[in-house]
C-alpha cells in the first residue's frame, strides 16, 4: 500500500485525487503516470488482458466497483499480493519471497518487503535480485512511507 495506493483504506476503488494528478501531468506534457488503485489492479490482473485501451479500462472500472462491493479491503489486498507479478515467472508475494529471500513472506522484514514492492511498477524491467540505483531509491522511499502510514497498524486496521 505504501508503494502503490496509500489511500487504499479510504477510497471505494478509485483514487480521484491521483486520477486528477495524472490527467494534469498529461495535459502539461509530463511523463504519463498511472493512477490505478490496488482494487483496479486486482480487476485487471484477475479478469482482463494486458495492454491499454479505453474498452479494457471501462471493463476494469466496472469490475472494480463489483470487487469493492463484494470483498473486504483485507481480501482485496490478499488477492492483489497473490496475483502480482514480481519478475519473470514469479507470481505472488510468497513466491517472490521464496525466490529472492528463501523465506516465507510472513517473515520478510520491512526492507525486504519494500524491495519487492519497489519492482512492482515494472517487474520485468526492475529486479529484486539485482536492484539498480532506481530500485534502491524507490525501496528507501517506500520504507519511509511505510513508517509514515503507521506500519502494520495501518494494515491491521483494514476491514
Amino acid at each position: 500500500m505504501a508503494a502503490e495506493d496509500q489511500r487504499f483504506a479510504r477510497h471505494l476503488g478509485f483514487d480521484f485525487k491521483q486520477i486528477d494528478r495524472a490527467l494534469e501531468d498529461r495535459e502539461r506534457g509530463r511523463r504519463v503516470r498511472g493512477a490505478s488503485t490496488i482494487s483496479q489492479q486486482v480487476a485487471k490482473n484477475l479478469f482482463l488482458w494486458p495492454g491499454q485501451s479505453w474498452f479494457r479500462k471501462g471493463l476494469e472500472a466496472g469490475l472494480t466497483v463489483l470487487i469493492e462491493l463484494a470483498w473486504s479491503k483485507q481480501r482485496i489486498l490478499e488477492v492483489y499480493l497473490n496475483v502480482a507479478e514480481f519478475g519473470r515467472g514469479t507470481w505472488g508475494v510468497q513466491a517472490a519471497s521464496q525466490r529472492f529471500f528463501r523465506k516465507d513472506a510472513a517473515r520478510l522484514n520491512r526492507s525486504e518487503a519494500a524491495l519487492l514492492a519497489a519492482v512492482l511498477p515494472a517487474p520485468k524491467r526492475y529486479r529484486a535480485d539485482q536492484p539498480g540505483p532506481y530500485v534502491r531509491k524507490r525501496q528507501a522511499w517506500i520504507e519511509r512511507q511505510m513508517v509514515a502510514l503507521g506500519g502494520t497498524t495501518y494494515v491491521s486496521g483494514l476491514n
